[in-house]
């Protein structure tokens, strides 16, 4: 199915209802792996982290972390979930190269936290709760590089390389319930619980969970059924989606694609599919699976692990605050509208802005700079905004230079343009660029007597009483300064000139 089959998206919420399940996989930020001692620090050469455990050999004993254990009961509680008395792990069996025991230590029927739900607010305040199926506990698998093709997937390649210092890193795996309702917001909602999802993860500080760096990733099931039919379509499963953006793209294309198949009386394959981020499409993986084609059966060489209630209470009193606790917070502090904080969490911009009033900036001058001029940026570059190369000490600093008379608005928006392209730390911009506001009031004076003379019809009216046609001569001033003239310095020189 290529592009120009796809009914569009209008016309697909005409006829079908669409039905979302999001899974979300999120690596623990622990030390060790989950059940040995490897390391899980990244960048280090290919299967140097492994040991007989994680590497699946025989006779090799798992023993279950203990951090990740509590980071799980964390995120449980926080999702508003029941957490387990009892729960065990179980082998989940079939056959990849990135496995390398040929089974997946993870949870089945028995996970640790299930039964909770999830508030999101979408960009026009809506608030949208997504209830949660189970989170549980499991091993992230081994990294498969494909070489020799054009594609860098499997089929076309020479040959294909693993490395398995990945294989056993602690995964938190949180699974929705049917998300139904959404409607025509469908790929807004998928995008709001990802966001909101991420923010509730760092808040914990179990993860950074940067998608980025596959370190929180989403597996979008969607599926479409009649307007006011009740039972649900045959779903697909797109794969392992790794930004806010691509899961809203997948969940539209997703629609679309499935109503042109169904439109043309095809049948929808319940397949998983692959995520393409160049052009928002998605093509056909494999067949998928249903559970009992992983033949699960209880972890033999695993305890049950059992939480006390005093232990999860303990952990529960410890919750920081959360995100949208925290948001009501700042709002409160920076003095914003619920619309003008709205735009902020839209943006993904609450946390560069705390950490830029943080560095000394004016909570309305950090919000400005990151909600115009790098939103604008960020919009023209297809990128989040927290990926952009400026940090909040960078703008907090050009803040600076502009409420010290160095820099106007205009000059600003310069340096931020340097600090994007690498050019250094916005004083060596300002330097580099010369960029700095003209100061030298003898220079300031003789522009203002120059822009006098060749406007004289402007300067009577001015002396005439109209101080509004000033703007005239302030704008002649900035052009012969190249804009680096303090605008409300100049228009004081001009009114002082004329005797107004």
């Amino acid at each position: 199915m290529s592009t120009v089959d796809l009914v569009s998206f209008d016309d697909a919420l005409a006829t079908y209802d669409p039905v979302m399940g999001l899974e979300v996989h999120v690596e623990l930020g622990t030390r060790t792996k989950m059940f040995c001692g490897c390391s899980t620090e990244l960048g280090a050469a290919p299967n140097s982290q492994v040991c007989p455990t994680c590497l699946g050999l025989p006779g090799a004993l798992p023993v279950v972390n203990a951090t990740g254990v509590e980071s799980a009961i964390k995120i449980g509680l926080a999702l508003n979930c029941e957490i387990a008395e009892w729960c065990r792990f179980a082998r989940k069996n079939y056959f990849y190269p990135d496995m390398p025991k040929n089974f997946q230590t993870s949870q089945y029927d028995e996970p640790i936290a299930f039964n909770g739900y999830l508030d999101v607010q979408l960009e026009d305040g809506e608030v949208f709760r997504v209830e949660i199926e189970r989170a549980h506990m499991e091993e992230d698998t081994g990294k498969s590089t494909h070489v020799g093709g054009a594609t860098g997937r499997i089929h076309g390649a020479s040959h294909s390389l693993l490395d398995y210092n990945r294989a056993g890193i602690p995964l938190i795996e949180i699974v929705t319930k049917p998300i139904e309702g959404a409607g025509r917001r469908a790929p807004e909602v998928a995008r709001a619980y990802v966001a909101e999802l991420r923010e509730l993860i760092r808040a914990l500080g179990v993860s950074e969970a940067r998608m980025e760096q596959g370190q929180m990733r989403c597996d979008v099931n969607l599926s479409l059924r009649p307007i006011g039919r009740e039972k649900f379509g045959t779903r697909s499963e797109t794969k392992n989606v790794n930004s806010l953006r691509s899961v809203e793209r997948a969940v539209r294309y997703e629609i679309e694609r499935h109503a042109a198949v169904l439109d043309e009386g095809g049948t929808i394959v319940q397949e998983t599919r692959h995520f393409h981020e160049d052009d928002g499409t998605t093509t056909s993986g494999r067949v998928k699976e249903e559970a009992e084609d992983y033949r699960y059966f209880p972890e033999p060489d695993l305890v049950p692990v059992a939480p006390s209630r005093e232990w999860v209470e303990e952990l529960r009193a410890g919750l920081p605050e959360l995100p949208r606790v925290r948001r009501a917070r700042l709002q409160a502090e920076w003095g914003l509208s619920d619309k003008d904080m709205q735009a902020a969490v839209n943006a993904g911009a609450v946390d560069l802005i705390e950490a830029t009033i943080a560095e000394g900036a004016p909570a309305d001058q950090a919000r400005k700079w990151w909600l115009g001029e790098l939103s604008r940026t960020a919009n023209e570059t297809q990128r989040e905004l927290a990926a952009l190369p400026i940090t909040p000490a960078q703008v907090a600093r050009v803040s600076a230079l502009v409420k010290e008379g160095k820099l106007n608005d205009k000059l600003a928006r310069q340096v931020i343009d340097g600090v994007l392209k690498g050019e250094g730390e916005p004083d060596e911009v300002v330097e580099k660029r010369g960029l700095a506001v003209v100061s030298d009031e003898g220079a300031l004076t003789t522009a203002v007597e120059e822009a006098i003379a060749a406007n004289p019809g402007v300067a009577e009216k001015i002396r005439g009483g109209k101080v509004a046609a000033a703007g005239a001569l302030v704008g002649a001033v900035m052009k012969a300064t190249r804009g680096q003239a303090d605008a409300a310095r100049v228009k004081e020189l001009i009114l002082e000139k004329l005797g107004v």
